[in-house]
């Protein structure tokens, strides 16, 4: 997720509510191709500072500012939103869909099914790696170039893989591929993060993780036909078209959104265009990072709060099961319904649309539960509910899991008809989806400025759990048969399922005791002191001026206005509420 930059709440707010529709607008094809277009107002702004290197002027978004990611239109901020969903989605596809093609590769190679199976584990392990190397990047230059690059090369190995001449050249392709790939786990949070503000993040989050939790169930259920029917250079040829199609809708559609690049570039032009210095108010307040700090932040970090930080670290291991399980069930199903109710190959891919009808359901309760969480924000004149709010979902996931794993453990007997099993799947999909959408939720608010780092570790330990659940899901099978060796992930589900209960009621005490759960909200508590300062000085000093104004004119005229100015104040107490990004917790 990306750093969270404090900006001039007030300002923008009066803009919206006094001229919602005045916002100038830049053409898409100019926010694409120009991370720092000069308008009038920013030319003739007068900045805070006299424009020297001692003193220079600080720029920062304007009121109105058609550049500010928060303050696009929503067509365009759902429409990137979509797009990083597909090109989250199109990745975790290909992490799964070359699995229907195992029996093909195996024979087509003449390797052992467990160097197949090690496909999809490497995969899934370079979505560990990844990230660690793009989140910094993308801090320092920005999220559309390192769109365009990894996307690039993911879609440029994708193809090449279809031309591998042995097992250990596909096996390389593909982990690359993932490894390019995978920058979309970072990148996609950091975009949502720069364009939605707390309260109205929910959706556009259900919609960037919920659809590629899609993927993996998608995989089997589109390609199993097609390897059977035209062998596996075609599941990846399929693979390819999707990465590709991906990637150039993105080039032509996705703008760069990271408010602290865009700021960097606004000033670095306003300085060559006016002889004067210009420094982005973000970098001087913050300090400018090196990349060396960016890197060595992104790395060190993320495992200080898995080990250090109890809620990270508990919860971060109870999505990594849950992660684990998916994956190994790409290895499990093929056992489940081949070999135990001898499913041809060709139609064994559609053991997955139970999890994928859950996932969902999983998703359209999300939906649901943020209308609830969004009524309590309302509720709330400034700031934002404690986080432990978002957790509902998981609580109630967190009840279903195990009892859909059990339930798919002890009903996959081939006389009970496969339906009955496939209930147990869908219960998992929507555990898997409903856990997972309200944890990250919950680390998000509870984490905020160190959020990046607190996600960064719990994909870390889930990329390592879903590339070790494939590799002995076979030898445990085999051992335990498809009962016992089913049963072993809702056991370990069933000991994680009174984590979310335990945070919901003892969070708040928790986090007073976590260093950086305590820092973070302290850091919110005086963000949020300012922008109620602020708000206050600026609602004064228009009332001030207004009343100056009637009373030159007319007295009686003043008195009759002062209701609505009351009015006024109290909506924009309210719309500061919803657009703030840095709540009291």
């Amino acid at each position: 997720m990306a750093p969270l930059a404090p900006i001039d709440l007030c300002g923008m707010v009066q803009s919206q509510m006094e001229t919602k529709d005045s916002t100038p607008r830049f053409h898409l094809y100019r926010l694409v191709l120009s991370q720092s277009t000069i308008t009038d107002d920013v030319l003739q702004h007068q900045w805070e500072g006299d424009g020297t290197i001692e003193n220079p002027y600080l720029v920062e978004w304007l009121h109105d500012d058609p550049r500010d990611p928060h303050q696009m239109q929503e067509w365009l901020k759902w429409s990137i939103t979509l797009l990083q969903a597909a090109s989250f989605l199109s990745i975790t596809f290909a992490s799964s869909s070359l699995s229907a093609a195992n029996p093909q590769i195996q024979d087509h190679f003449g390797v052992s099914s467990e160097l197949v199976v090690a496909d999809t584990s490497l995969f899934v392990l370079a979505f560990a790696i990844g990230p660690a190397v793009w989140a910094p990047l993308s801090e320092l230059y920005g999220r559309q170039v390192i769109y365009f690059i990894t996307y690039g090369m993911t879609t440029l190995f994708a193809g090449a893989t279809i031309a591998s001449p042995n097992i250990a050249t596909l096996l390389v392709l593909r982990f690359l591929s993932a490894a390019f790939g995978s920058s979309a786990i970072s990148n996609a949070g950091g975009v949502v993060s720069d364009m939605y503000t707390a309260r109205d993040r929910g959706l556009a989050t259900i919609a960037f993780i919920g659809a590629p939790f899609l993927g993996p169930s998608l995989g089997p259920i589109a390609c199993d036909f097609l390897a059977v029917s035209k062998g596996w250079k075609w599941v990846q040829g399929l693979t390819t078209i999707f990465n590709a199609v991906v990637f150039l809708v993105g080039i032509c559609l996705i703008p760069e959104t990271y408010s602290p690049v865009l700021l960097q570039k606004r000033a670095a032009k306003l300085s060559k265009m006016t002889g004067a210095v210009y420094k982005s108010r973000l970098d001087v307040e913050q300090g400018h990072k090196t990349a060396g700090q960016v890197f060595t932040k992104t790395m060190v970090r993320p495992w200080i709060l898995l080990f250090l930080e109890p809620i990270v670290l508990l919860l971060s291991i109870y999505m990594a099961i849950i992660y684990g399980t998916m994956y190994m069930e790409f290895a499990a199903f093929p056992i489940v319904f081949e070999e135990a109710r001898h499913w041809p190959q060709s139609t064994s891919g559609l053991s997955f649309l139970g999890m994928m009808i859950g996932q969902i359901l999983g998703c359209a309760y999300s939906i649901l539960d943020d209308g609830r969480y969004k009524k309590i924000a309302d509720s709330i004149s400034f700031g934002r509910p404690p986080p432990e709010a978002r957790l509902i979902p998981a609580m109630v996931g967190a009840v279903t899991l195990p009892i859909g794993l059990f339930w798919f453990a002890w009903t996959n007997f081939p006389r009970i008809h496969w339906i009955v099993c496939q209930i147990g799947t869908v219960l998992f999909g929507f555990s898997h989806v409903s856990i997972f959408l309200s944890v990250v939720n919950y680390l998000v608010d509870g984490y905020t400025v160190y959020a990046a780092s607190a996600l960064a570790g719990n994909a870390v330990i889930r990329a390592l759990f879903g590339a070790a659940f494939p590799l002995f899901t076979t030898p445990m099978y085999d051992r335990l048969g498809i009962h016992w060796g089913s049963s072993i992930s809702a056991f370990l589900a069933a000991a994680c399922l009174p984590f979310p209960w335990i945070f919901y009621k003892y969070g708040p005490a928790i986090r007073r005791h976590c260093r950086y759960a305590a820092e973070s909200a302290r850091q919110l508590d005086a963000m949020t002191d300012r922008m109620r300062v602020q708000a206050e000085q600026k609602i004064a000093g228009e009332k001030s001026s207004e009343q100056s104004a009637k009373s030159a004119s007319s007295p009686s005229a003043a008195a009759n206005e002062e209701p609505n100015l009351s009015r006024k104040t109290t909506c924009l107490e309210r719309h500061v509420m919803a657009l703030g990004r840095l709540p009291r917790q």
